[in-house]
Order: structure tokens, then sequence, then C-alpha cells
């Protein structure tokens, strides 16, 4: 097989994510996430939109100083007084990039910023001119591109790209756009433009209709080679491109997805676990990737296929993202006896068939009380299995499982 195309992983967890409501981070723990997010092999980290505030500054600024193996990026408005302040706050890096936006939309032209398409493309000429002047990596965006007049928007980037921009970036800023929609933009806007071939064309794909990843490969297919991503998907509104997602339906499925990134995979956990922590938002139980059921399994049925050959029901390795491999099998009422047997003799406990009849019996009826049963709740069942006294305690017949599957599909 060729060698996979390279495509560059931009991560925004600490600009666009950390600007969506209840996400805010101060600057220790953006220094935190930042030095995470190199250690998980992110090519690019906007640090931050400096002239937000002092803090957004400082924290640019802190990461610039101490992260030095990716690029760090800093967000900016075509206003001089953004770009300016961005250069200020990326000069301690060993690698900067000023990343400039300006709606170009009609909506957005005329409803938000109540301009002419002149003026947005002068100023966008204009900003990338002065981003220049600080550092030759510049990235321009073109926000609400996928609603943008097509004619219109290649104007600008020809223009963009002239003017010095290295990187085109065209979100999909409201999520509004659908798979093989967003391919086929891509594809057009690039054999239209006639110096495409001098920028990268990059994708910022938002989860409106929860389809960021999805648009975000289809993208990939249409010719771009930068994906905009975060950690945990977290940014406005409903989020962004979530970037394990992302990530790893490439390492899964190369042969539709011939593409691969510079991301470690076994630190996507504690990477998710960190940002959670930081955050004080905890990342939903059926998250891909690095939710806590993503590969739990308390059906019968799947946790004996598991028990068998773990590739029956996952299609990935609990190892390969950093989760934990000991957390696989849970127990509950729609356990399995292979689940319980499984789970005691991990616990050091050898059983008889009748011991194990009994135990199965008496987690499927605390299951119908519990969420899942713990270990503690497992130890103290065979405890009350082995002692005579009680030897009859939890042997009701009101649950009789004749095949020790439980629920299944």
């Amino acid at each position: 097989m060729s060698t996979p195309a390279r495509v560059t992983v931009f991560d925004t967890t600490l600009r666009d994510g950390e600007q969506a409501p209840g996400f805010s981070l101060d600057v220790p723990a953006k220094l935190a996430m930042a030095r995470a997010l190199d250690a998980l092999g992110v090519d690019i980290i906007e640090a931050g939109f400096p002239i937000a505030s002092p803090a957004d500054a400082e924290a640019v600024r802190q990461i610039a100083i101490s992260v030095r193996r990716p690029i760090i990026a800093a967000l900016a408005r075509t206003r001089s007084q953004d770009i300016e302040e961005a250069a200020r706050a990326l000069g301690p890096a060993e690698r900067s990039r000023i990343h400039t936006f300006i709606a170009t939309s009609d909506l957005h032209l005329t409803a938000k910023l109540r301009i002419t398409r002149e003026d947005c493309l002068e100023a966008a000429v204009n900003a990338v001119k002065l981003a220049r002047r600080f550092t030759d990596d510049v990235e321009f965006s073109a926000e609400d591109a996928t609603r943008s007049d097509r004619d219109f928007l290649c104007r600008v980037i020809e223009a963009a790209i002239d003017a010095g921009c290295t990187t085109v970036n065209l979100p999909d800023t409201v999520g509004y756009a659908v798979p093989d929609e967003l391919r086929d933009f891509f594809a057009q806007i690039i054999a239209r433009v006639p110096n495409a071939g001098r920028a990268v064309f990059s994708t910022h794909c938002h989860n409106d209709l929860g389809l960021a990843v999805a648009n975000s490969l289809a993208a990939i297919h249409g010719g771009v080679r930068q994906v905009e991503c975060a950690i945990n998907g977290i940014g406005e509104r409903a989020g962004n491109a979530s970037l394990e997602e992302f990530v790893m339906a490439m390492r899964v499925r190369p042969d539709r997805l011939p593409y691969d990134t510079g991301i470690y995979a076994p630190a996507l956990f504690e990477t998710s676990q960190l940002l959670s922590t930081l955050t004080c938002e905890p990342v939903q139980a059926n998250k891909a990737i690095v939710g806590r059921n993503a590969f739990a399994h308390e059906a019968g049925i799947h946790q004996d296929g598991v028990l068998k050959d773990a590739r029956t029901y996952e299609i990935m390795r609990p190892e390969d993202v950093g989760q934990s491999v000991s957390s696989r099998l849970v127990l509950g009422r729609h356990s399995g006896r292979h689940a319980v047997q499984s789970r005691c003799e991990t616990l050091g406990f050898t059983l008889t068939h009748a011991e194990i009849d009994l135990v199965y019996r008496a987690v499927i009826s605390l299951g119908e009380h519990r969420k899942a049963i713990g270990d503690g709740d497992l130890r103290r069942i065979i405890d009350r299995v082995r002692t005579p006294a009680s030897a009859g305690t939890g042997t009701s017949n009101t649950h009789v499982e004749a095949v020790g599957y439980g629920h299944g599909v």
C-alpha cells in the first residue's frame, strides 16, 4: 500500500472550544492543556484570541514561551489592532501563525458587518499583508464560507493567496453543510481558484447537525489537507469536529480514508479527561472514543462475544486510545454468566459451576435495583454464596436465563 497522505491537525480547543459557554479556562489551565496537546502530537495549537482580553493575550504568550514543537496560532479579525496584538502575544513562539478572518456570506456582510463585498475583499487583503509583516505563516478564514456566493468567495481566496496567505480555511461556521456537498464545495473551489496550489486548504466544521466529523472527512476527499478540530468536540453551540473521532476514523478505516495524522492515539483518553477536569464539564458516557461507555459491554450476548474475540463487538481496542481494558465488562441486570465468571476470576476467585450459578442469579437480582455492580458488590455476593448459613441468599428463580447471554442487539 502507498503511504497515506498526511493531514495537518489544527487544534482549536483553547480558542473556539474555550470560548464556548461554561468552558472558560484561566492561564495556568490553558498552559496545562497546551502541554497535553503538544504531547498528543497536534501540529498547530490555536492558543487564543489575544485582542479578546488581557488574560487571553497572556495565555497565548505563555504557551508561545513554553510549548516549542507545534506551531502556535492566534486568532485576529481583519482589524490592524487585532493583528498587532496577536503578533505581540506570539512574539516568543518558536513557530507562529496569525489566523485572520472575515465573513464572506452576503448574510453576514449585510446583517452583521454592514459592509459591501468590495469592503470585505479589501479588508481581507490588507489583513493578510499586515500579518505577513510579522510571520510568514498566515492563515485566512472566510467565515460562513459554505453559505457564501461561490464567485465572490473565489475572488476573495485568490486575492488572499496573492497577498501572502499560506493556508485558506473555509469554515462551515453554522454546521449547515452535509458531507457530499462539502466534498464537492472544496473540490470546485480548489479547481476554480487559479493560485490554489500555493496554499493549503483547511476545513473547520461545526456540529449543529451532528455532522462535523463526517463533513471534515468529506472535505479531505475534496482536497483539504488541514482539519480544525477540538478535544471532546467542544466549541460554540453544538461544538466543533471532535479530534479523537476524526483521527480514529482514519486509523480504523484506511481502506476508505487513506490519510493519517501525527497524533499519538494512546494519549487521547488522558487528554480528554484532562480537559474535562480543567473545564469541570463531563464527557457524555456514550461519547465515541473517549466516553466511559465507548468500550463497555453489559448485554450478555455482547459480553460473551468480547470474551471469545473482542473483534466481534469492537472495531478498535480500548488501549489504542488509552482507555482501560478492565472497564470493558460492566455487570448489571443484562449481563451473562460468562461475564460474571470472568469478573470473578479477575478478582482471584475460582468458583464451582454451582457457585457461579448462584452468584450469577444474585448479580441479576441486585442489578434490578442498581445501574451497575462493582467489584465490592461482587465480593460480598461471593462471600454470601460461600457462607453456608446464607448460601440461599439471592437464589430467587424470578429470573431464569437458560443460556446466560442476557439481551443482545
